[in-house]
């Protein structure tokens, strides 16, 4: 581990930007002086935390069916959240009867591959199941690999189109769906039409498995609110994360009972939703937001962070809270998100002039450095 002061280069801290030396050492941050490192024409923030990510799916199967190296991919996806600043972060895993790369298999794949990489790097690597509510045969496998995995975040979707399939009409891109879970569209659209039939089944036992899962701790959320009532419907189960709320309605419901907000970076960075509902922009603006998380785009957080700056709707103290103390108090991680004494020597190291991310500091190890900043260190 680091044992170290970097001095002339601003540090956000909670009171704002300070010129104070920071030292590191035994992987927290304060203590003894240690090397001196001088970082001028750089700065220093606290380090990114990730609440939702799946962008490690393209390391994990990179062409479907072609590879399973799957500690290899999450080696790959560690050092790439690195370079994007990115210290703890959760691998949001979907647990559904959609198969493919959402199935229970691959989450069995993915969850072990990450149990065995993440105590060689220095990124803290965390697990998030992604539990589709209307895979009722799926819930007790689910239950049990939260437990036996230690998984402490679990969310809540519901991807089946149940519009269509109560009219009798097929859903859209039925086939490429189909094909990705490894079956036919005739029986992927009778799965899901068995799946919908079972709709009245599915609140009590929501009920009883949240009940379950809040006994043991787990942080649970609600993906894609619509409406406040619904939001209502989730927190009487003890579901209090909001996760990407699709209207001004359910976000504020969320808000008004103080609940978590997640929003995704990359709707930030876009200024608009890609699936058309609310832009992230216009709740953040609205006060609406806890935390903003890299969704599918793990550079996405601290551009995102940065045009809040940019648009002039938060100064960089709030935004950056956003990428850091705010996913960090969701998750219950009151050890990190912010740079004070004690806690966990978790750092980003930006070059002033570009805003470019030049190094990553987690735990107090070097987790990316690029470029001049690692003269610096070595001199």
């Amino acid at each position: 581990m680091l044992d170290l002061t970097l001095l002339n280069a601003p540090v956000l801290r909670p009171e704002g930007w300070s010129d104070a030396p920071l030292s590191i050492g035994g992987g927290l941050l304060g203590g003894s002086a240690g090397k001196v490192v001088d970082l001028s024409g750089f700065e220093i923030l606290p380090g990114i935390v990730d609440a939702h990510g799946d962008g490690f799916e393209r390391h994990m199967a990179p062409r479907r069916g072609a590879l399973r190296e799957r500690a290899s991919g999450v080696q790959a996806c560690a050092a790439e959240l690195a370079a994007c600043g990115i210290t703890t972060a959760a691998l949001a895993q979907f647990w559904s009867w959609e198969g493919g790369m959402r199935g229970p298999e691959f989450a069995e794949e993915v969850f072990a591959a990450v149990t065995e990489v993440a105590p060689t790097v220095p990124i803290d690597l965390r697990l998030q199941l992604r539990l589709e509510t209307h895979f009722l045969d799926g819930f007790a496998g689910a239950e049990e690999a939260i437990a036996r995995w230690g998984i402490s975040y679990a969310v809540f979707n519901d991807h089946l189109p149940h519009r269509r399939l109560a009219e009798g009409r097929k859903p859209p891109r039925l086939t490429g769906q189909a094909l990705k879970s490894g079956r036919s569209p005739e029986a992927h659209l009778a799965l899901m039409m068995g799946l919908h039939d079972r709709g009245d089944e599915v609140p009590a036992a929501l009920d009883g498995l949240c009940a379950r899962l809040a006994a043991r701790g787990v942080t649970m959320g609600s993906h894609d609110d619509r409406t406040a009532e619904g939001r209502a419907e989730w927190r009487a189960r003890g579901v209090r994360v909001s996760e990407f709320p699709e209207t001004v309605a359910a976000a504020q419901a969320a808000r008004d009972a103080g609940e978590f907000i997640v929003l995704g970076a990359p709707n930030v960075v876009r200024g608009a939703s890609h699936a058309g509902n609310v832009s992230a922009l216009e709740l953040v603006g609205m006060g609406l937001c806890d935390a903003l998380a890299s969704d599918y785009h793990y550079p996405a957080p601290a551009r995102a962070a940065w045009r809040c700056v940019e648009l002039g709707m938060l100064d960089e103290i709030a935004a950056w809270k956003l990428v850091s103390e705010g996913p960090a108090r969701l998750l219950g991680l009151s050890d990190r998100g912010r740079i004070e004494d004690g806690l966990r020597a978790d750092l980003v190291i930006r070059e002033q002039a570009t805003r470019r991310i030049v190094a990553t500091i987690a735990g107090g190890r070097v987790a990316y450095m690029s470029g001049d900043v690692a003269g610096r260190f070595i001199a």
